[in-house]
């Protein structure tokens, strides 16, 4: 049985007046202007890309809080209108931008085998007799189902695929998962 993650990113450590970083979830990045009017292509890191514009406002590292008023599907990304941003210039300002949402905005997962990225890295992990074996650090998708990336005490880092067999217990409110991991995984 396969499990899945959410295509939120974790947040970045950085700061953010009134919020801890790993309470915001990075959910776009502004990219380019577009046109004259003061939109920007905006790309959109949750599972349906418009979805980005369900969350009400967002913010920026800075605390800067941004709402988009319209939204289009383009090639490759999302044309929005930023409230308060009315022309090109204002527009070239915000590229590279990254928008937050606050976790507790996000809707709870579809089911109880579906975890947000962000709930899931930093949480201990152990095998089935107890043993420590690291720290979840990232989830990755290759296009062959989910990774979870983890990072053993002694360095490095161990990618396992993020099933039920491998992974049969999730555990958010613990701060634990506990794996199955194939032999050798964890040997140095």
């Amino acid at each position: 049985m396969a499990r899945s993650a959410t295509d939120t990113r974790p947040s970045e450590p950085v700061a953010c007046p009134g919020a801890p970083p790993a309470r915001r979830i990075l959910v776009a990045e502004i990219g380019a202007a577009h046109g004259l009017r003061g939109e920007v292509r905006l790309r959109s890191f949750t599972q349906d890309p418009a979805a980005v514009a369900d969350y009400g406002a967002l913010t920026d590292e800075a605390g800067r809080s941004f709402t988009i008023e319209t939204l289009r599907p383009a090639k490759d990304a999302l044309i929005v209108r930023l409230a308060g941003i009315s022309d090109r210039n204002a527009a070239e300002e915000l590229r590279g931008r990254k928008l937050y949402v606050m976790r507790d905005r996000l809707p709870p997962p579809d089911d109880a085998d579906t975890f947000y990225h962000a709930d899931l890295v930093g949480l201990a992990v152990a095998d089935r007799d107890g043993r420590a074996l690291g720290t979840v650090t990232a989830v990755h998708n290759f296009g062959a189902g989910d990774l979870i990336e983890i990072a053993p005490p002694a360095g490095g880092a161990v990618m396992l695929p993020f099933t039920a067999a491998v992974v049969p217990v999730v555990d958010i409110d613990a701060g634990r998962v506990v794996v199955d991991p194939p032999a050798g995984a964890f040997e140095q």
